[in-house]
């Protein structure tokens, strides 16, 4: 087998001559090795691995054995865990490749061209040819660590799971499970007296092994104000993190997922409490669920097998959680989260809207996740976005609410804001306490061109109409704190004439002729089409005077700068596109879908577009009605993104 070059020297492959190599200088015994071998072949573990937790031999004397083996230098898992890896140095090991190769970068010196990473495989020339292809660095220097190590890296730094440690590293398991004994203590339970029995050692808190009983039996309490529940969802983000540790594919699954939660939810406007509730359901709803098949609503749907296994287990985690007081929202979430849009789920076969909000979307987003994450999903590869997007398309209005399959679409791709840069908006305000109804139709709106404002009472639709540009009202006539109509009543009497529409369940004769009385262009009655209600909405603007185009704005981590630039080139758009990114704050003028002058920090032209290409952060705003005086850029689009690009992978390199 040829050897690998490091930092000019040669090394040795390590899988499959590992053991030979410990068993011949004496650190393992004959016994001992065919132990952890048995291991390895039964589950599939890293040998490495397999001795440190064995007890065979520390972390320390593996590594250093390592690093003389291959000639290199070693990592601690203690100082991994440490490690603050800058944004920009990951992308230059694009995931799919650090998770195929086992390899992390750690550092990136511009000066020298010099990259280095930590690898499990430190001796493979595969490794170092891998790196160095995809990195385009002059000089590749790959340091040892323990595989289990490398992989935490990579899901913490990835993925984001921030407790990927936690079962690697022993300190820092006992630091969080620290963490989590002063929280029973204090944080849910209240302060306690202090206790005359004896405290448990270091060194058995240590070894603990936390398991879906002892989360069960944790003294917990629901928290009552917004910070105790804030930390409760962070204990419950540690334990599910410690627990699913050892699922392979599926390790961090349950924070995805609750982190896909919280953005529909807070997307949706539901309330602070509700998203809370929602938040917890999406971290439960896997606990006690371990086994061989991974029980998503789509899973379930397709396979019979799968199905049998979700009946026997879907009131699991309730169950373990029953000297809880979990919140209502969060248990009918997960007791229904198997139902079928269609009706043909369990348990109780309920149907379209008769199914929980939170299961609702629970379903769609558990599903999401697998399709992006896990390899040994039904279609046994880890989709793109777009694509797991289109599978959840195919679903729609069978397993999975049509409306929140394209919610979940429009969030991740960002085409809500491409569907705002690419039309002449109308902006239209939506008054509606439901958030769930009122969704559905913004959703639509959307689609169509309009650009919409969501209130959820008479306050904040005073606001939104306070602060002009408001071209059409869709409202309720049932609000909160007072009727719809005499919102209508206090415009009418300021003088304002903004057509407006009535969307209500109100069916009141006396209601209908009030509205009319104060003038109300329509009174539709729910349930009503979105479609009939947009086309109504653009007949009364169809009547009324052309209006002057209106902007857009958004944020640069929804939609990066590069697809902001490229939709209003395709779009052949004319405005000032404005940047701000903390105090930092520049401007690219549009001609017709052609950049023709950008300013930039001091920079003008050419410099000052491709210094903005690289923001990751900040805010965007579009004023359509400037018109530029000057151009200083003459080149093309294609010719300004390529060369900005070109620019970028340099100074990555």
């Amino acid at each position: 087998m040829p050897l690998a070059t490091i930092d000019g020297r040669m090394s040795i492959p390590p899988q499959g001559h590992l053991h030979e190599h410990l068993l011949a200088e004496g650190l393992v015994t004959a016994d001992q090795l065919e132990g952890a071998l048995h291991r390895v072949r039964g589950d599939g573990s890293r040998i490495e691995d397999v001795l440190i937790e064995s007890g065979v031999i520390s972390e320390a004397d593996l590594l250093k054995f390592l690093a003389k083996l291959y000639r290199t230098r070693f990592v601690a898992t203690n100082k991994l865990a440490r490690a603050e890896v800058d944004r920009g140095l990951l992308e230059v090991i694009p995931r799919r490749l650090a998770e195929e190769f086992q390899v992390f970068p750690v550092l990136f010196d511009p000066a020298s061209s010099t990259l280095s990473v930590v690898s499990p495989d430190a001796g493979d020339p595969a490794v170092l040819s891998t790196v160095q292809q995809a990195s385009n660095a002059r000089d590749v220097r790959v340091y040892v660590a323990r595989p289990a190590a490398v992989r935490a890296a990579i899901l913490k730094h990835y993925a984001g799971e921030l407790y990927a440690f936690a079962q690697v590293d022993t300190t820092g398991r006992e630091q969080y499970l620290s963490m989590i004994d002063l929280y029973a203590q204090h944080s849910i339970q209240g302060p306690t007296a202090p206790s005359s029995a004896p405290a448990t050692p270091t060194t058995e808190r240590r070894e603990r092994v936390v398991s879906d009983s002892d989360v069960a039996r944790a003294p917990m309490r629901a928290p009552s104000s917004a910070t105790s529940k804030a930390s409760f969802l962070e204990l419950a983000t540690v334990l599910v993190s410690l627990l699913e540790n050892n699922r392979g594919e599926l390790r961090g699954h349950s924070p995805l997922v609750s982190r896909w939660m919280r953005k529909l939810a807070e997307r949706i406007r539901l309330a602070p409490e509700e998203v809370h509730a929602l938040v917890l359901a999406a971290l439960l709803h896997d606990v006690g669920k371990a086994a061989t098949y991974h029980l998503t609503a789509l899973n379930v749907a397709m396979f019979d097998n799968h199905r049998v296994a979700a009946q026997k287990t879907f009131q699991t985690a309730i169950k373990l959680f029953e000297a809880v007081p979990l919140e209502p929202t969060t248990v009918t979430t997960l007791q229904t989260m198997y139902e079928r849009f269609d009706g043909a789920g369990f348990p109780d076969g309920l149907a379209g809207k008769e199914i929980p909000l939170g299961a609702r979307i629970l379903a769609v987003v558990d599903t999401y996740a697998d399709l992006t994450q896990n390899p040994n999903n039904p279609y046994r590869r880890q989709l793109a976005a777009p694509e797991a997007c289109d599978v959840l398309d195919r679903h729609k209005g069978s397993v999975f609410d049509r409306n929140l399959v394209d919610l979940l679409r429009q969030v991740v791709t960002g085409d809500d804001l491409r569907a705002k840069l690419l039309s002449e908006r109308t902006v239209v305000l939506l008054i509606d306490p439901d958030p769930e109804e009122s969704t559905v139709l913004e959703l639509r709106m959307v689609e169509e061109g309009f650009e919409v404002h969501l209130a959820r009472n008479i306050e904040e639709a005073q606001g939104v109409l306070g602060r002009g540009a408001v071209e059409a009202v869709i409202s309720e006539t049932d609000l909160e704190s007072t009727s719809g109509l005499d919102l209508l009543a206090a415009l009418r009497s300021s003088g304002s004439t903004v057509p407006w529409v009535f969307l209500t369940r109100d069916q009141r004769r006396e209601a209908i002729a009030r509205a009319f009385e104060l003038g109300a262009n329509d009174y539709v009655l729910k349930p009503a089409s979105p479609e009939v209600l947009i086309a109504k909405v653009k007949q009364l603007l169809a009547q009324r005077q052309a209006r002057s185009p209106r902007g857009v704005s958004g944020s640069l981590a929804e939609l990066a700068l590069t697809d902001v630039v490229q939709v209003l080139s395709q779009g052949r758009k004319t405005g000032q596109l404005s940047i701000r990114n903390g105090a930092e704050q520049g401007e690219v003028h549009f001609l017709d879908g052609n950049v023709v002058n950008a300013l930039w920090q001091g920079l003008r032209g050419e410099d000052a577009f491709f210094a903005m290409l690289g923001l990751s952060t900040g805010d965007f705003a579009l004023d359509p009605t400037f018109r530029p005086s000057s151009q200083a850029i003459n080149s093309n689009v294609e010719a300004l993104m390529l060369e900005g690009m070109r620019r970028l992978d340099e100074a990555r390199s």
